[in-house]
């Protein structure tokens, strides 16, 4: 029987619980370790009847109504009536939902992270992810975005003001490997006064409806929002995006997935007349100089394993000065070998289980063929870590590449893997002068552009990185490469990570737009023109 009540969350739409087209259910993450098969066979059953006896069983977390075509466009709709009213708001009002979301993570942080450990986020990381939205909505962050967002100046007997105005409605797609951390952004374009509709993945939804529903809504109710500020829907995501690019009141669409899907959907948000916000793929480099501090340089490496490496912001690769790559990559190796499989609500645990893995196994080995080298992993394991052809882990996996200029022709170096499988790139040896240009070099040619990481103890060396690294969204220079910090971005980057308006991404400025106002008294409007 059941210890806890089961989380049950129809549609939401304009301030009302709507039904829906059936249910999808949750099963917890550590069900699917322990007996795949009975939480597979319970699912189904309640998706033929969601009165069976089955929902009493402790595997099942929860439920979402699932929305059709019909609930879609009314969920658009009422955001379309309520945003008016709510972009007439103060901004001082708007971004008080900011510290009041802040406090509300804080007060229920063990609810969220709860959460996030069912739908199979390793504790640890769920905790990471919670630092991620401590620190965008940190009272230092909030007083930027506010600066931001309304600016005044005096200028001949004039009030000049450069604000920021609402886009009006703003639909989110959150990416099924983090649907709730990614969802709470939505917060941020409400603060901007848009309205907005949050699509929960259908399959796994339950995350995202806790957090609009019992979070975010009723923090809007205290701060007086209209109805219909935020909507919330369980639905398929083809549908819905077509829904939406079809829609007239959408006005952005924040999508996250997918480089290619990502690009071709910009294409169709332009075509459509809708804004797009992309977050798609990172290929994160980390390079490491002669004079680096190994053991951190090799600790911030090996946060490219965490979660199976199926984090967008996770290193993908590593340049490493010919001088220490040796003691690094040996560094790197014992690094590896501490990140172990189990349940996620384990303190220990930083691996994820990886479902469909044919993938990896066809990049470790084109990557073999074209003259890699294994230096540690490369099997799946089972959740005790015992290495097993069926086991639904994969070891952390470390490539040895030996040529800069041959190094872009190795798919796992040039593309995102999203897979604990990472590739250190070792030069040719070269004096320092000529490796530093062919370093900032191979960062700035890569395709993406999401985040970049330096670790060196020279001045110089430091100051060149800083002036000419124009690739990505955030450079840090010797510091962890996923962790967060107040002020500066959390998401977006250039090229395939963000596409063609792609930059460091504020969705507060993502899904707002410059405007400029003068307000004058007793000015002679020829005189303005000619001068007096």
């Amino acid at each position: 029987m059941r210890e806890k009540p089961l989380h049950s969350y129809k549609l939401y739409i304009a301030g009302k619980e709507i039904d829906g087209d059936g249910w999808v259910y949750t099963v917890s993450s550590r069900s699917l370790l322990e007996d795949v098969f009975t939480s597979v066979s319970l699912k189904r059953e309640l998706e033929r009847d969601p009165e069976s006896e089955a929902a009493e069983h402790p595997y099942i977390a929860g439920r979402c109504a699932i929305a059709g075509d019909a609930a879609i466009d009314l969920a658009t709709e009422a955001a379309a009536a309520a945003a008016p009213g709510w972009a007439a708001v103060p901004l001082a009002r708007r971004m008080s939902l900011g510290a009041r979301f802040r406090e509300e993570l804080v007060r229920r942080q063990d609810e969220f992270v709860e959460m996030l450990v069912t739908e199979a986020h390793p504790v640890r990381l769920a905790r990471w992810e919670l630092s991620c939205l401590l620190q965008v909505f940190s009272e230092e962050s909030l007083e930027w975005y506010r600066s931001q967002m309304h600016t005044e100046f005096r200028h001949g007997g004039r009030r000049l003001i450069v604000r920021r105005q609402p886009d009006g409605v703003v639909a989110f797609n959150p990416p099924q490997n983090a649907p709730a951390p990614s969802a709470a952004l939505a917060v941020l374009a409400l603060m901007s006064g848009n309205s907005v509709v949050v699509r929960a993945p259908r399959s796994i939804a339950l995350s995202t409806m806790w957090l609009m529903r019992d979070v975010v809504g009723p923090l809007l109710n205290e701060v007086g929002a209209p109805p219909g500020v935020l909507n919330a829907v369980c639905s398929n995501p083809r549908q819905t995006l077509n829904r939406w690019l079809e829609h007239p009141l959408i006005d952005d669409i924040f999508y996250i997935g997918g480089s290619q899907e990502g690009l071709r959907f910009q294409e169709q948000c332009v075509a459509a007349g809708k804004k797009p916000i992309l977050e798609l793929a990172g290929n994160d480099g980390i390079v490491v100089w002669e004079d680096a501090d190994i053991p951190k340089a090799a600790e911030a490496i090996s946060e490219a394993f965490y979660g199976s490496g199926q984090i967008c912001m996770v290193p993908n690769y590593v340049l490493a000065h010919p001088g220490i790559a040796d003691r690094l990559i040996a560094e790197v190796a014992a690094r590896a070998a501490e990140v172990r499989p189990g349940y996620p609500e384990d303190e220990g645990v930083l691996l994820s289980p990886v479902r469909r893995s044919e993938r990896f196994f066809s990049l470790l080995q084109g990557a073999l063929g074209q003259g890699a080298e294994l230096v540690t992993g490369g099997r799946r394991t089972e959740v005790d870590g015992t290495e097993s052809e069926t086991g639904v882990f994969l070891q952390p996996t470390v490539l040895r590449v030996d040529g800069l200029v041959a190094a872009r022709s190795f798919d796992v170096v040039r593309h995102e893997t999203f897979f604990p499988l990472l590739p250190i790139v070792v030069p040719e040896p070269a004096d320092d002068a000529e490796l530093l240009d062919d370093f900032v070099a191979f960062v700035n040619d890569n395709e993406y552009g999401l985040r970049n990481s330096l670790w060196a103890t020279s001045p110089e060396v430091i100051d060149s990185f800083v002036q000419r690294i124009v690739n990505g969204g955030l450079l840090k220079v010797n510091d962890s490469h996923i962790g967060f910090l107040p002020y500066l971005p959390s998401h977006g980057g250039t090229g395939l990570t963000g596409g063609v308006f792609g930059e460091a991404n504020y969705p507060m400025l993502k899904t707002s737009h410059v405007q400029g106002v003068s307000i004058a008294h007793g000015i002679s409007p020829r005189d303005a023109v000619f001068g007096s």
